[in-house]
């Protein structure tokens, strides 16, 4: 699994679906300048996907507060997608999810990304968080299974945007509004005081 924190985001280009919208040539370099949060996951129609993204779409609105773009991406076709958009929430479905949601059926982004599952053809749970100029400056890979918290990467946003605007660091645990630190040892045992 590559690591790739500090590295430009691989950009592609691809045909999305937001809403009952199709966007063809939906790139993600349309969004520098934007924070942007791209997640895979395995497959329309299962099991924890569809948790996952009514998570992510009930808290857009904490996301736009802060400048994130959000984007899913899977290996079914735009027209699984639809599908899957048009079925209700009460049936599995995804009705009333309102981001972007990728079709990478040739698994290029996949695999650009890392996040392709050997033999299988689908993508683990990868998630990144890029800044403004798209720099990768977070990723977490669950397998299959295991389904994200999404109020843990509005809390990795928040660091990483108080950190660029005060220069000074996040330790474990925090959140917006409690104490930082200065990237210093003094700093360090000041914080410990």
């Amino acid at each position: 699994m590559s690591v790739l924190v500090g590295k430009n985001a691989p950009d592609f280009t691809a045909t999305a679906v937001e809403k009952d919208q199709v966007l063809e040539n939906f790139t993600l370099s349309q969004f520098k300048g934007q924070y942007v949060v791209l997640f895979f996951y395995p497959l329309d129609f299962t099991f924890v996907c569809p948790t996952e993204l009514h998570a992510f779409s009930d808290n857009l609105a904490e996301f736009e507060k802060r400048n994130v773009k959000v984007i899913g991406v899977s290996i079914d076709s735009h027209f699984s997608h639809l599908a899957w958009l048009n079925t209700p929430k009460s049936k599995g479905g995804i009705q009333g999810v309102g981001y972007p949601i990728v079709s990478d059926l040739n698994k290029t982004i996949s695999r650009d990304y890392d996040v392709l599952v050997d033999g299988a053809g689908i993508a683990y749970r990868g998630l990144f968080l890029l800044d403004k100029d798209h720099v990768v400056r977070h990723q977490v890979v669950n397998d299959l299974p295991l389904g994200r918290n999404v109020s843990e990467t509005i809390r990795m946003v928040d660091a990483l945007q108080f950190t660029e605007k005060h220069g000074e660091v996040c330790p474990a645990n925090w959140n917006q509004g409690d104490r930082s630190m200065t990237p210093t040892q003094e700093g360090l045992e000041a914080f410990f005081k």
